[in-house]
């Protein structure tokens, strides 16, 4: 079986997501996209949803801990573009996602 991946994001960063070929909804506020997170997350082909950080972290805390969970699809949340940003937050972010996948903290050398 082949999965899909899908993204929920602002409408600037969706259009960016549609010009490089991914399948990308507008959400212009956490409620709308938690709507939409929904009811894409209910499709049985859809193996990985992006998600625009900054709507993600206004999610409730219930659904973000829901999302965080499923086995399928894996939701990733993806940061905001931020020129200048310190690249320190980049490693602690990528060691997360491991250890979201795999179950075990990964210690980089």
């Amino acid at each position: 079986m082949s999965f899909r991946v899908r993204a929920v994001a602002s409408p600037a960063l969706a259009a960016g997501l549609r010009l490089a070929g991914l399948p990308a909804e507008d959400a212009v506020t956490p409620t709308l996209a938690a709507e939409r997170v929904m009811r894409l997350v209910e499709s049985s082909d859809l193996g990985i949803l992006l998600i625009e950080q900054p709507l993600f972290d206004a999610f409730p805390a219930t659904l973000r801990r829901d999302l965080e969970n499923r086995a399928l699809p894996i939701v990733v949340p993806v940061p905001r573009a931020e020129w200048g940003a310190a690249t320190e937050h980049a490693e602690a972010y990528i060691l997360e996602l491991l250890r979201r996948a795999i179950g075990y903290r990964v210690r980089l050398q």
